[in-house]
């Protein structure tokens, strides 16, 4: 059991940053569609201004999560966190937009469950979102 343990340890150490990704990357899924299944069930918010609301909250979640835990950033002071925040910010608002412009596409032009249509422009969006904080936002200083 311990060198299995130890097996487990050491792959997690291996792809820390990506396994973490995964697992904050889910976390941020799973609050940005209770959230938006909140605000268009429950409260019965058109589905785009659900989608909207559900991306700002779930946002600040990220990028603490992304921050902390993720890529571990290193900034402290003033100048270097606001330069982060806001290129994260730039980025998410990017991929919120070609969200928006998918789940328009997939619910109002063709015609697909709003739901399922989330769901598939979730796991497009997280992907982009990886690709965007590791290549540009919290890439490593040389």
């Amino acid at each position: 059991m311990k060198k299995l343990w130890n097996f487990c340890w050491d792959m997690y150490r291996k792809y820390e940053e990506g396994i973490n990704y995964l697992i904050f990357g889910f976390l941020a899924f799973v609050l940005n569609y209770v959230l938006y299944y909140l605000f268009s069930s429950t409260l019965r918010m058109h589905y785009m201004v659900a989608t909207a609301l559900s991306w700002v909250l779930t946002v600040v979640f990220a990028y603490w999560t992304n921050r902390t835990f993720v890529f571990k950033s290193k900034n402290k002071d003033a100048q270097s966190l606001g330069k982060e925040f806001a290129s994260f910010i730039s980025a998410r608002i990017a991929t919120e937009v070609l969200e928006l412009a998918l789940m328009f596409a997939m619910v109002t032009l063709a015609g697909i469950n709003e739901y399922f249509s989330k769901f598939v422009c979730q796991v497009l969006v997280i992907v982009a979102n990886y690709f965007l904080s590791k290549l540009w936002i919290f890439k490593e200083k040389k």
